[in-house]
């Protein structure tokens, strides 16, 4: 790695916040035409919107960011059913229409991770859930998202560490 990649590299988020960003754009796309997540409309938003939005080329970073984004999508299309009804179940007082579609599909991801990736502790899909929600939304959604995580975690039968 030169010294320009290395500068670079330091300013950029880690490929992993990027990916959870990138699928969460994509979720978000999906729910605004309606249409169910699918792998093979994800190469297109890739390409056309995320590599210019993140100026991302190809390389490592590129590659890891959009692998992990391509398995939280996957994973969140499979168990829809179960995350939305997890989300529901703890946004108590929350209609299902009146939660923002960036808000949902923040914590479709984080909830994705603390029902179905082992290898993801709870407290860091719930981190990486409000620190995305702070750069996305606002302070009171920020909140909102952390409440409804930390709820899902504590109903968990696994470490939240």
């Amino acid at each position: 790695m030169d010294i320009d990649e290395s500068l670079e590299s330091t300013s950029r988020l880690h490929s992993k916040r990027l990916g959870r960003e990138i699928a969460m754009q994509y979720l978000f796309s999906c729910d605004m035409t309606g249409d169910f997540p699918e792998l093979g409309r994800f190469d297109e938003f890739f390409e056309e919107e995320m590599k210019p939005q993140h100026n991302l080329s190809d390389n490592r970073y590129s590659r890891k960011s959009r692998e992990l984004a391509e398995h939280l999508i996957s994973g969140v299309a499979l168990n829809m059913d179960e995350i939305d009804g997890k989300i529901k179940s703890f946004a108590r007082n929350w209609e299902w229409e009146r939660i923002s579609l960036v808000d949902r599909n923040i914590m479709r991801v984080a909830v994705y991770e603390m029902l179905f990736d082992m290898d993801v502790p709870p407290v860091v899909s719930i981190n990486e859930g409000v620190e995305i929600a702070c750069d996305y939304t606002d302070e009171k959604s920020a909140n909102f998202i952390n409440g409804v995580l930390n709820a899902v975690k504590d109903s968990l039968d696994r470490p939240e560490r």
